[in-house]
């Protein structure tokens, strides 16, 4: 797979990148997917257009800090860098911390039941994920180490291992798993929970191929916090597990 150029078009001499036309469509279709589905969750289709306003905004905003916060030699208090995300600079685990803890703030005051909203809304996210991964191919980002397999990116005449399009194609098949889980969840919290391992145990082993980790020491920060995750998420999930087939009995 040859590089491509990351601009789409221009408008007025503005250039309009690729990354932000994929993000943002994944965002658009995981909100459409949500207010569509909304009802099957005892949810008004309106009630999802209303997290999304407050929502997307705070997951791109929390991608971005997160993004900086670990690029600090690079960004170091420059205020033109840190804001301009055009050239690319987006952390998935960042967007996701900031995105669903707004969530939670905003079930609170709405009187909404947290993980119903969070079931409901984790196959749309990673769905969002598969699409915006490729935001990545057009900036020549997020790839890996060399190799001479057939699918690798092209960069400068040179061949890595395509790691967005690993996360592409194992987020576009978790989308349709965590759907299918949904129609026959045994208790709320079960979607997002499996999201979690899920997602977290493909990144742990993708973070290993790519070359552009965010560090924490010597360790690549996306494998510990998926280790975390799928640490934290397996306990959650066995617990409520246990006390949903508990109701059950009576």
């Amino acid at each position: 797979m040859p590089s491509p150029d990351p601009v789409a078009f221009s408008i007025f001499g503005l250039d309009i990148m690729w990354y932000a036309i994929l993000i943002m469509s994944g965002m658009v279709i995981a909100t459409a997917i949500c207010y569509f589905r909304a009802p099957s969750h005892g949810l008004e289709s309106e009630q999802v257009l209303n997290f999304a306003i407050i929502c997307i905004p705070a997951a791109i905003i929390g991608a971005r800090a997160y993004y900086v916060i670990f690029n600090w030699d690079y960004y170091g208090g420059d205020i033109y860098r840190i804001l301009n995300i055009r050239g690319g600079g987006l952390a998935v685990h960042g967007g996701l911390i900031l995105g669903l803890a707004t969530a939670a703030l905003l079930c609170y005051f709405w009187k909404v039941r947290p993980l119903n909203l969070m079931d409901l809304c984790a196959p749309g996210i990673a769905l969002a994920q598969s699409i915006g991964r490729w935001g990545n191919y057009f900036n020549s980002e997020a790839h890996g180490g060399p190799t001479d397999l057939p699918w690798a990116v092209i960069i400068n005449g040179e061949s890595y291992h395509p790691t967005f399009l690993y996360e592409s194609i194992w987020c576009f098949i978790l989308f349709f798993i965590l759907l299918y889980v949904d129609k026959h969840r045994d208790f709320e919290g079960q979607v997002v929970l499996l999201y979690g391992i899920l997602y977290s145990l493909e990144r742990f082993f993708v973070e290993a191929l790519r070359t552009d980790s965010l560090m924490i020491g010597p360790f690549k920060q996306a494998q510990v916090l998926s280790l975390c995750i799928i640490i934290v998420c397996v306990i959650f999930y066995i617990i409520l597990k246990r006390r949903s087939d508990r109701l059950k009995k009576y």
